[in-house]
This record gives C-alpha cells, structure tokens and sequence, in this order.
C-alpha cells in the first residue's frame, strides 16, 4: 500500500500476463471515451498491446488477413487510446478511445447496429453520410 492511500501501488504491465486464446489472441471492446458507447469488438494479440501502448493508435490483429491491423490506417477512421483496461480474469480488455469517425467497417458509428426486438433484427443506425 502507498502511505497516503488504501490501494496497492501500481505494477507494471506486461502484456505476456494476460490469457490469450489458443490462436493467441484477446478479444478488445472498444468504448467511445466522450458518451460511452460500445463501439466494436476485435482481437488483438502480445505484440498489438504493446504497439498500442507504445504508439497511443488502437493496433488490432486481423484474424482474417494475419496482420497487424492499424485503425483507421487506410479510412482515416483512427481510434487514439484514452486507456486500457483488464477484465478480472485477464481474458478481454477494454479500450477507451477518442474515435475519428465511423468505427464500422459499414460506416455507422458502431458495429452494434442491429437489435433483436420482438423476435426480428431491427436496424437502428444508419451509415454516416
């Protein structure tokens, strides 16, 4: 404990003390800073948590292309981390970041768009013109 506070003092981070997946991965729940909505879900993996901490860009890893996967590096639609968090079990993160833009690949601003309302899916974002 710090002598002025009840918490511990804090340790530092080491990306390798999260539990990945058996591909090596870590799901990420991107929060929008400035109202607190959800705005996706990707996987990252050891090397694109610490390319995030170290650059403040949100780095994801593509499953589908097998790279690193730079928000925003070709739409312009960049996430700048605000802070990552660690869920209790060390199995998911949460980013909070100031998002530029459409955080979906559709263009809306989140990939959440779809509601199961009364049995049916229901769309209740529009993509940004």
């Amino acid at each position: 404990m710090t002598p002025d506070s009840d918490r511990p003092a804090p340790i530092a981070f080491d990306p390798a003390t999260l539990r990945y997946d058996a591909r090596g991965l870590i799901p990420a729940i991107a929060q929008e800073e400035e109202t607190g909505a959800v705005l996706m879900l990707a996987w990252m993996n050891a090397d694109a948590v610490a390319e995030t901490l170290a650059t403040g860009r949100v780095t994801y890893w593509s499953r589908s292309r097998q790279s690193f996967w730079r928000k925003g590096e070709s739409s312009g639609h960049v996430q700048r981390l605000v802070e990552m968090r660690v869920d209790c079990d060390r199995d998911c993160l949460l980013l909070i970041v100031d998002q530029t833009g459409p955080a979906c690949h559709t263009n809306r601003h989140a990939c959440f768009y779809t509601a199961i309302r009364e049995g049916a899916e229901v769309e209740i974002m529009s993509p940004e013109e």
